[in-house]
């Protein structure tokens, strides 16, 4: 941010915003952690007094933010969390993600409960060192998986490893293959998704295909079984992504009018209802099968794969037989 102080004037159709969701909606490059880090420091007066984070606007306030945040450093925090260890040696590892768990801290984090869970807090615990390219708080981070999205990850050791391995994604020579399953029928059989991935300008959390001058993004899809069940028609599909956009298969599959199951963001239903009960999903059903790259000390070619956790392969059980 720049240029203090700055003022804004909640209108009426802000009444009953808090202060932190009003200045994270004007300041559109400040994360809403910053944003309450400011009003912690006074650096935020609504009608020339300082106010909480969770003061609810009536309408017609002057707002007046006076400066920057105070930096904390971030870094990643080791910590004692189980990991699926796939593979190790001395310049990498494999490691089979689980789902509900987040790759890396945001750029907001702190050292607190913000900054808890995470696979790079795991892994700092399990290795002790990992490549600095990412920086501090996403060392030995090569690539990401969505939070909800459970599967294999590479993750590199030391700098040399990370910057080789790092070249073949941005060569696409890493093979990524997913699974995942999607309302309705999917045809053809096989196809490919080129359409280019932006930001959604409404909702910040989400990707759409719909707004022009995106990132490319390229994913391929084949159909390994089609499901009819009295929750209503499915296909469980194998995904391979050539680029590696944010959402990239969930916002590409809801593209074509098949969300994956579970992703209420992209359009899934909560809950799949029938005549005599429901069911839920409370993740996406969506998992990185597969991993194929080439060492980067050795080129051996190496491949990786997970079979589907038990909880998706339950799931799929239940709609496949009924």
């Amino acid at each position: 941010m720049e240029d203090f102080p700055k003022t804004f004037l909640a209108g009426s159709a802000d009444s009953g915003k808090r202060l932190d969701q009003f200045l994270a909606g004007q300041l559109a490059e400040t994360s809403r952690a910053r944003v309450q880090q400011l009003i912690d420091e006074e650096k935020v007066l609504v009608n020339g007094a300082s106010v909480k984070a969770s003061f609810r606007l009536r309408g017609g306030e002057r707002i007046e933010v006076l400066g920057s945040p105070t930096l904390p450093p971030l870094r990643a925090i080791a910590e004692d969390i189980p990991l699926d260890i796939v593979y190790e040696d001395e310049d990498l590892a494999v490691v089979n993600k689980a789902t509900g768990m987040m790759v890396h801290a945001g750029a907001g984090a702190t050292e607190d409960e913000r900054n808890r869970g995470t696979l790079v807090n795991a892994l700092l615990h399990h290795f002790g060192k990992l490549s600095t390219v990412g920086g501090e708080l996403r060392p030995g981070i090569v690539h990401r998986l969505d939070k909800a999205t459970s599967g294999l990850i590479v993750v590199a050791k030391n700098d040399e490893a990370h910057r080789k391995l790092a070249a073949q994604f941005a060569r696409r020579k890493v093979k990524k293959t997913y699974l995942a399953l999607v309302h309705g029928w999917v045809k053809p059989d096989r196809g490919t998704i080129s359409s280019s991935i932006s930001r959604d300008r409404v909702r910040r959390t989400r990707m759409t295909t719909r707004r022009s001058g995106g990132r490319e993004a390229i994913t391929h899809y084949h159909v390994k079984e089609r499901i009819t069940s009295k929750y209503g028609k499915f296909t469980l599909l194998e995904v391979r992504i050539d680029t590696g956009r944010t959402h990239q298969i969930r916002v590409h599959l809801a593209s074509l009018r098949h969300p994956v199951v579970g992703d209420a963001l992209y359009g899934a239903p909560r809950e799949l209802r029938a005549k005599d009960g429901m069911i839920s999903l409370p993740r996406n059903f969506l998992h990185a099968a597969q991993l194929q790259f080439q060492h980067p000390r050795t080129d051996e070619l190496m491949t990786f794969s997970r079979p589907l956790p038990e909880e998706l392969e339950a799931f799929r059980r239940i709609i496949a037989t009924h």
